[in-house]
């Protein structure tokens, strides 16, 4: 083996073999000075189309995108492999005409990078479905197009365990991407014993949640559980705070340790605060407001503050997110009004936090990657204020603050919320095995914890 080769299979580890194989054939049959290029470009090879793969939404007129479990709009969506599991998939086209939207799926690993693998390994079917259920709004005010879809289709399912972007396109072409959206596909082969509980450590003892959890792999063949095992856990399923690419320590009769008491620890936050909107006529307790117009509605909410130094006081919620509902006997899909709300919040002393945004946070906002997520500091008011268009339904609100200068975009309550151990949370643990020799992360092990229930749920 030449030199040149040597040394690109010892920088292209993330690289299956087949590029190795290949690379050596063509390095073989160039000169020296062409064979050095080669190896450099090669070498960026893993720094160029293996980014992570994020949700976007890249048309602004689709609003209310719901991807979740059939008949759940509070279900996160997760599918076990050849089971009876189903999706809905939901969204508005405020264009309010008709369009071809297609879908189709693409397989990632367990940090979301996208897998070395051909769609023909891990769709079944037809690579891409037409969504052909549509219907446009009436009695509503504003005027939009409601889309749905069931999934997966007879003719386009997943066929292997792992993560999965679904990607929701125009005419038929996938370089048109409207929007794409996570989910999972688990084959349910490795156990998993865990429970909430609160950190060992003092500065984290009131505050935060710790999750223990052991995995059993006697049903799988690990050879090197620090390579070949990875574990990542969701809080209320949310990504933007999840904990990833947990190793075990070490393995005792299958048994594979986890070291948690660093690593697998969350700020609890609060419950969350709600706001009623299934009517926009009959206001509900956090209105302060309404204009209505001929052709839209505007809904102010009442001006709120900081929670981070009050006493904590249990209640239910939705876990940071929404449903779409109505108070009005219509259909909440395409009969379900929009309207324009107002958010205010009051900072300390009227004056805005330094180096720090304010972002208006839970799903409604995409958990503050939407942009009106972002709210202005107002100087003549001495608040913060944003608008953002919401459909008619029960939302949980929150406020999350994010320090200027963090490139990673951290949100924290600390300052607007405050964390409680004693929140109810849902947290969902998820065991990702890579065989020897395999090309993606396959989904064995998944199973949901609530923090105040203490209840194990397998799925």
């Amino acid at each position: 083996m030449t030199t040149e080769c040597r040394k690109l299979r010892l920088e292209l580890k993330p690289v299956p073999m087949l590029i190795y194989r290949r690379a050596r054939i063509y390095l073989s049959a160039l000169n020296t000075s062409m064979r050095a290029s080669v190896v450099i470009i090669l070498m960026l090879l893993p720094t160029i189309g293996f980014t992570q793969m994020q949700e976007e939404t890249r048309l602004p007129q689709l609003k209310t995108i719901q991807l979740h479990m059939f008949g759940n709009q509070l279900g996160y969506p997760v599918l076990e492999l050849n089971s009876a599991d189903r999706m809905e998939l939901h969204f508005d086209d405020m264009d309010a005409n008709i369009k071809n939207y297609s879908y189709t799926f693409q397989l990632c690993n367990a940090d979301w990078t996208p897998a070395m693998a051909s769609p023909f390994d891990y769709i079944s079917g037809f690579m891409q479905q037409r969504i052909s259920t549509y219907r446009t709004s009436n009695v509503a005010l504003t005027r939009y197009t409601h889309y749905q879809a069931v999934l997966p289709d007879r003719n386009c399912a997943p066929r292997v365990p792992g993560n999965y972007i679904l990607k929701v396109f125009l005419d038929g072409d996938t370089a048109k991407l409207a929007f794409s959206r996570r989910f999972l596909v688990f084959q349910n082969i490795a156990l998993i014993a865990a429970d909430v509980v609160q950190p060992f450590n003092a500065n984290y003892f009131r505050t935060h949640q710790k999750i223990e959890f052991k995995v059993n792999s006697k049903n799988l063949q690990v050879v090197n559980a620090g390579q070949q095992m990875s574990v990542t856990i969701l809080q209320n399923a949310r990504w933007d705070n999840a904990v990833t690419q947990l190793r075990p320590t070490f393995m005792t009769n299958n048994i594979l340790q986890f070291n948690t008491e660093n690593e697998a620890v969350f700020p609890a936050g609060k419950e969350w605060r709600w706001l009623d909107l299934r009517s926009l006529r009959l206001q509900s307790d956090r209105v302060d407001s309404g204009h209505y117009y001929k052709n839209s509605t505007e809904i102010f909410v009442k001006p709120t503050a900081s929670r981070s130094a009050q006493q904590f006081n249990f209640y239910g919620d939705n876990d940071g997110m929404y449903r779409v509902e109505t108070l009005d006997n219509f259909n909440p899909l395409w009969q379900a009004d929009y309207a324009i709300v107002h958010f205010t919040f009051v900072p300390s002393g009227n004056a805005p936090y330094v180096n720090k945004d304010l972002y208006l946070f839970g799903e409604l906002t995409h958990y503050g990657q939407d942009p009106e997520a972002k709210m202005r500091f107002n100087a003549d008011k001495g608040v913060y204020e944003t608008a953002i268009t919401l459909k008619q339904g029960y939302y949980d609100v929150g406020y999350a603050t994010v320090d200027k200068n963090d490139s990673k975009k951290k949100f924290s309550f600390d300052e607007t919320e405050g964390n409680y151990w004693e929140t109810e949370n849902s947290y969902m643990i998820l065991v990702y095995y890579r065989p020897l020799g395999g090309r993606y992360d396959q989904l064995v092990g998944l199973t949901r914890i609530n923090s105040l229930t203490g209840g194990l749920q397998r799925n």
